[in-house]
């Protein structure tokens, strides 16, 4: 459980023309006097020898760098700039993770980083992401930069142990206030987990030499020197997790300086750094979110189904992004509040997503619901009237958006590393170390490095012992409303939703029939939509078209009996995944779900926490079975 976000609180000193930020919490500047830049990449960037390390870098080659206080951004921008300059013309990926339990407010962040105007271009990128302060991970793209961050907010004694280990971080940042100002940044808890996530090889520097740093590196076999600090400061902090074999432990700290480098750089990296051929079956949102975010890593990507994109649950004409926040407590491990964060900045990028506001109406427990507002960042959440006339309190939920899926679909079919391939796929197996896809309409085998089965309920039939997903047919509708049309930047859910789908037509819904499994268009769900927002809002309801004049879609959910998706491996000794069971949420959850997925394929760090990671592994519902490794079948989600 997390605590409400509260951000920074401070003062401002001005020095030599520039206005430094100082923290009232904790009593110290959030960089130096003398130089902040020039002391972040002395103590930072030189002591993790980050500009031969980067510049190194192999195709597809993925480095991860560790922050223990992010602060104003100041040493990732400069890590980002280091990295514009150095980076290798290939495939390689430069991925930030930091945390902070304290952020700055968007204002003072703007204020803080006008202390680097050379750092400009780069912090308003910084800037256009920066997150609510909610606690939990928020994870940043820049793709063209081929840089990601991972901005974990919350107490680094809660963060760091439940940061799941999906891959090696290859150097820290050990930043923050100084022990003396902020002890409990320096714990033992801390560190011990700090270790976990990295491995030999992995450097860590630091502007403190404070006993309890050293003595907690040095009990962990982590080879600690001292080379000399910036400005007034005579020393700072080096250090390298070594192969217990080596001899460093016999070097002067001299001998031990001049060899980092070279030992630290050999093990850089790991033994998946090299392009993948994947393919993923099942051409719903789920697995064009997968195919997206693994192809904008520059992996080839083979996309199938048996008939088209988008035919199943997926297919409707527009998906309203609007989740159920939860309580600010468990704001971290709220599935739709970790989504609904990403999806908004990651469909910002096409033009199939529209900007809107929800009006969620409150038709019971509605005191919880509007003291939700309170809880949450100003003006994301706001008590006031539907603008629709209704008996029922509401409250608007600011930052949400509407996705058309067929113009999604285009524009993700255009990367030019996904290819679109219509086809019954008869089984999936993994021999050999390579996984093999059998066609039904020939003998064709093909054989990828990965497979990731997104076919919804029709998964099941590519494996054995698959969790149960139950049918629930849903159908939507819409109908001409352009004497009545409401506002394309709002939406209204109540129960059911409704909102514009163009300038002349309403499309609301949706039919909610578990256990069934038939997709014509029916008049009776018609009616159930209409009793839906005639429930709530009479007066504008019974000003609609007729019902038989309406139009609709009907198509089959899939979900699990828990709710959560179902994402990651059936059997670990096979790189056969799958992800289904989203339910009426797939829009929400997929960017997300095809980021954590790209992070299990490719070893990468994973942007949920362990508990939600492992609330979305498919095991959880199973015994200790044997999984075999005959699968069958195909579909699409």
């Amino acid at each position: 459980m997390s605590e409400a976000i509260q951000t920074a609180s401070l003062d401002w000193q001005c020095v030599d023309g520039i206005e430094i930020p100082v923290s009232r919490q904790f009593g110290d500047v959030y960089f130096s006097k003398d130089n902040g830049l020039l002391e972040t990449r002395h103590v930072f960037l030189n002591g993790n020898d980050l500009t031969e390390r980067l510049s190194a870098l192999q195709s597809h080659q993925y480095f991860c760098v560790g922050e223990t206080g992010f602060g104003t951004g100041l040493n990732i921008l400069a890590l980002w700039q280091l990295w514009q300059e150095c980076k290798p013309d290939n495939h390689s990926h430069l991925h930030a993770v930091s945390v902070e339990k304290f952020p700055l407010s968007k204002s003072d962040l703007i204020r803080a980083l006008n202390a680097w105007p050379e750092l400009k271009p780069l912090a308003e990128l910084l800037i256009e992401q920066y997150p609510l302060p909610v606690a939990g991970c928020h994870r940043l793209n820049f793709p063209e930069h081929r840089f990601s961050l991972d901005l974990w907010l919350g107490d680094a004694h809660d963060v760091f142990p439940q940061m799941p280990k999906t891959s090696t971080v290859n150097a820290w940042f050990l930043d923050g206030f100084a022990p003396s100002c902020n002890p409990d940044m320096w714990e033992e808890n801390v560190l011990n987990h700090i270790v976990r996530l990295s491995d030999t090889g992995t450097t860590f520097s630091s502007f403190s030499v404070a006993g309890v740093l050293k003595r907690g590196l040095r009990s962990h076999g982590i080879i600690v020197t001292r080379p000399r600090g910036f400005g007034h400061k005579r020393e700072m902090l080096k250090a390298v997790w070594l192969e217990a074999e080596t001899e460093a432990d016999t070097m002067t700290p001299a001998e031990h300086s001049d060899n980092t480098a070279q030992k630290k750089t050999a093990t850089d990296g790991h033994s998946l750094s090299r392009p993948r051929q994947i393919a993923i079956i099942g051409a719903g949102i789920a697995g064009l979110s997968c195919a997206w975010s693994l192809a904008q890593r520059g992996h080839q990507v083979s996309l199938y189904d048996r008939t088209a994109p988008l035919t199943g649950a997926s297919g409707n004409p527009l998906a309203l992004l609007n989740p159920k926040l939860g309580s600010i407590a468990m704001s971290d491990y709220h599935l739709m509040t970790v989504t609904w964060q990403y999806a908004l900045r990651h469909y910002r990028q096409f033009s199939a997503f529209r900007p809107l506001v929800v009006h969620q109406i409150a038709l019971k427990k509605a005191e919880e619901s509007l003291a939700l507002a309170d809880d949450y960042p100003e003006n994301l959440l706001q008590k006031q009237p539907c603008d629709l006339k209704t008996e029922y309190p509401s409250i608007l939920l600011t930052q949400a958006g509407a996705v058309s899926p067929h113009l999604l679909c285009e524009e993700i079919l255009q990367h030019p590393l996904i290819d679109f391939y219509q086809a019954d796929i008869q089984s999936v197996e993994f021999l050999n170390e390579k996984v093999q896809l059998k066609m039904a309409e020939s003998a064709e085998t093909v054989v990828f490095d990965h497979a990731v089965i997104c076919a919804a309920k029709q998964s099941s039939t590519f494996f054995e012992l698959y969790p149960v997903l139950r049918p629930i047919r849903g159908q939507v509708s819409w109908l001409d409303n352009a004497g009545s049309a409401l506002s394309k930047a709002q939406a209204y859910s109540y129960g059911g939703y409704c909102m514009q789908l163009n300038d002349q037509q309403l499309i609301l819904g949706a039919s909610f029939l578990p256990g069934r499994e038939d997709i014509d268009v029916l008049e009776d769900d018609h009616v159930h939509n209409l009793e839906l927002i005639h429930n709530v809002f009479p007066q504008y309801a019974e000003s609609l078209a007729p019902v038989s004049e309406w139009q609709g879609r009907a198509s089959i959910r899939a979900q699990t009996p828990d709710f959560f998706p179902v994402l990651g491996r059936l059997d670990e000794n096979s790189e056969i995944y799958t992800y289904a069971g989203l339910g009426s949420k797939g829009f929400l959850y997929s960017p997300l779900c095809g980021e954590i997925m790209a992070a299990l394929i490719l070893k990468e760090a994973c942007p949920v926490p362990e508990k939600l990671l492992k609330q979305l592994n498919p095991l959880r519902f199973r015994s200790s079975r044997k999984v075999p490794k005959k699968h069958h079948a195909t579909g699409e989600n």
